[in-house]
C-alpha cells in the first residue's frame, strides 16, 4: 500500500501513459471528476475510463514537475506542471499545463476524486 499521496500521484501519471485501465481505475474514487485540461470538459470517471480504453487518448510521455503536496487529515491536494506529448485520435499533441488534483482517503487507500489542468501557454 503506498500511503505518500505524492507517490500515488506519480502511480496514477504511469498508468495513464501505460493505459493500465485496472491501476487507473482503483485509483479513481467512483464519483471522480476530470476537467480536461485542452478543452475545459467535464468527464466523469466511466467517460475517462472510456476514452482511455477507447486509445481515442494516447499518451506518449507525461513529466510531472514541480510537485507540491497539502495535507488537509484525510484530503490531499497535489499541485505540479506537466509536460505532456501523445494523441488525439489521429491527430498528436503537446501541453504544458499546470495541474490540481484532490486525493481523498477511503479507508486505507488514496482516491483520486477531481483533477484539473490550466495550459501553459
Amino acid at each position: 500500500m503506498q500511503t505518500d499521496p505524492l507517490d500515488i500521484d506519480h502511480s496514477f501519471f504511469a498508468a495513464l501513459k501505460a493505459a493500465d485501465l485496472p491501476a487507473i481505475d482503483r485509483l479513481l474514487a467512483d464519483d471522480f471528476i476530470l476537467v480536461d485540461v485542452m478543452s475545459g470538459a467535464e468527464n466523469m470517471k466511466a467517460a475517462f475510463l472510456g476514452m482511455v480504453a477507447s486509445r481515442l487518448v494516447k499518451f506518449d510521455a507525461i513529466e510531472p514537475s514541480e510537485n507540491r503536496v497539502l495535507l488537509y487529515g484525510a484530503t490531499a491536494i497535489v499541485t505540479g506542471r506537466t509536460e505532456m506529448k501523445g494523441r488525439v485520435g489521429d491527430a498528436p499533441f503537446a501541453a504544458s499545463s499546470r495541474y490540481t488534483h484532490v486525493y481523498v482517503l477511503s479507508g486505507q487507500e488514496w482516491r483520486m476524486v477531481t483533477a484539473q489542468g490550466t495550459p501553459i501557454k
